[in-house]
């Protein structure tokens, strides 16, 4: 019940720089209103899966933070070019989920 690569991690979250497990068990099916059928499953956060992602984003701010301007706008090109290579998947995905041709 998912689409391609993208949905390939949706029962995972990507903290601290990798795929990880959730703790908990509980997921959600993502509908898309034109069908009501059910094309993919995430998984649902819980606290736990919270304070994993905080701890792991304040110890990469404590680095990140002394980074200078252009070693920023080089990361949000690198992450713009990895959207873009994604575009089409993504907007697929994304269409399914609103409903919207």
């Amino acid at each position: 019940m998912t689409n391609g690569n993208l949905m390939s991690n949706a029962l995972k979250f990507y903290i601290d720089g990798a795929w990880v497990a959730p703790s908990g068990t509980a997921r959600l099916p993502v509908v898309d209103p034109c069908t009501e059928e059910a094309f993919a499953e995430i998984a649902l956060g819980n606290a736990d899966d919270v304070e994993r992602a905080v701890v792991a984003a304040k110890r990469a701010f404590a680095s990140f933070s002394q980074t200078q301007p252009a070693e920023r706008v080089a990361l949000i090109r690198r992450i713009l070019d990895a959207y873009m290579a994604r575009y089409d998947e993504m907007a697929d995905i994304i269409s399914r989920e609103i409903g919207a041709p």
